[in-house]
């Protein structure tokens, strides 16, 4: 069968969650998550818009901490609907007593951090474990510049190691599932054709702008900028690494826009490792799960496609 071509690139965007999908377009965010009861329940917002978001090489970093932010708690809104009543634990002493002395705004503000937190203490985790092994293994045997190498593979094979490990699971699998519906969905708008479950299901399921893209070439920016840096002592050198973590955040973001913007051989060289690694983070989802999708993206989808473009 012949791929859809595509006819325009968006800037419509999402993120696959518990049992359901988020979906961002200019205007407007849709989170459409199936119930229990088999019904899609919707959830919208108007997108805020910041200055920082016009600013090259700054907007990067500013971006992966408000897409951690929103999408945990879209994460623990879609948790909260599509479980049953009966497997509903009930709130602790914490969750209880936050609920009574605290407002929304706090309790957002405690979610967001909790988010920041664990994205950044990952990132943390990949950055600095692997320079720390090779710094234990160069004060028994010196690698020479052998150092730069194996840091740069250690970092790739943990992360791979991760997310195979990450589909192993039965509820992160589903994920994954939704993260192909919310890929394929994509496609079948930016190919000009109706949302329908039948059109969807002939598109491809990997797509150039997806955060595993963005994760991978934050790996790659990575072990390019931070070879220069000294190995006289792995605490500095894991204290610079964090210094320019936001400079590698901005150089990634900004070559990922230019790899959903074009099409040509650099794009394609950019997008290619991405592309690769999403075949362990998106699957092929059924016909309920493409359902979701369409109810998450038409909410948000501007009158005309010229106005979202990317």
């Amino acid at each position: 069968m012949e791929k859809p071509k595509e006819c325009f690139k968006t800037s419509v965007g999402g993120q696959a969650l518990m049992e359901g999908i988020m979906m961002r377009g200019p205007k407007k965010i849709c989170v459409a998550v199936r119930k229990p009861d088999g019904e899609i329940d919707l959830t919208m917002e108007d997108v805020k818009h910041h200055k920082w978001q016009k600013i090259p090489f700054v907007r990067g970093a500013f971006s992966m901490i408000e897409n951690l932010v929103l999408g945990y708690r879209y994460l623990m809104h879609s948790a909260e609907v599509s479980m049953p009543e009966e497997e509903q634990e009930e709130p602790g002493k914490l969750d209880k007593w936050l609920q009574e002395h605290t407002g929304p705004k706090f309790q957002n503000f405690l979610m967001g951090l909790a988010a920041v937190m664990g994205g950044m203490l990952a990132i943390v985790l990949f950055m600095v474990l692997p320079t720390a092994i090779v710094g234990g293994v160069n004060h028994f045997v010196n690698l020479g510049w052998g150092k730069v190498l194996l840091e740069g593979v250690l970092k790739i094979v943990m992360f791979v190691i991760y997310l195979f490990l990450c589909t192993r699971m039965k509820d992160i699998h589903r994920v994954f599932e939704y993260h192909g519906a919310e890929h394929k969905t994509i496609a079948c708008y930016e190919a000009g054709e109706e949302l329908t479950v039948e059109n969807i299901r002939r598109h491809c399921r990997f797509h150039p702008r997806c955060g595993t893209s963005f994760m991978i070439l934050v790996l790659i920016v990575s072990i390019l900028l931070f070879s220069v840096l000294p190995w006289s002592s792995t605490g500095l050198r894991v204290f610079l690494k964090l210094l320019l973590l936001p400079v590698v955040m901005g150089i990634s973001y900004e070559l990922i826009k230019l790899a959903g913007r074009y099409d040509n051989l650099a794009t394609r060289i950019i997008s290619a490792p991405g592309l690769w690694l999403q075949r362990l983070t998106t699957f092929e989802p059924d016909d309920s799960m493409i359902e979701v999708a369409i109810a998450a993206v038409k909410p948000v989808l501007p009158s005309r496609p010229e106005d979202g473009l990317w």
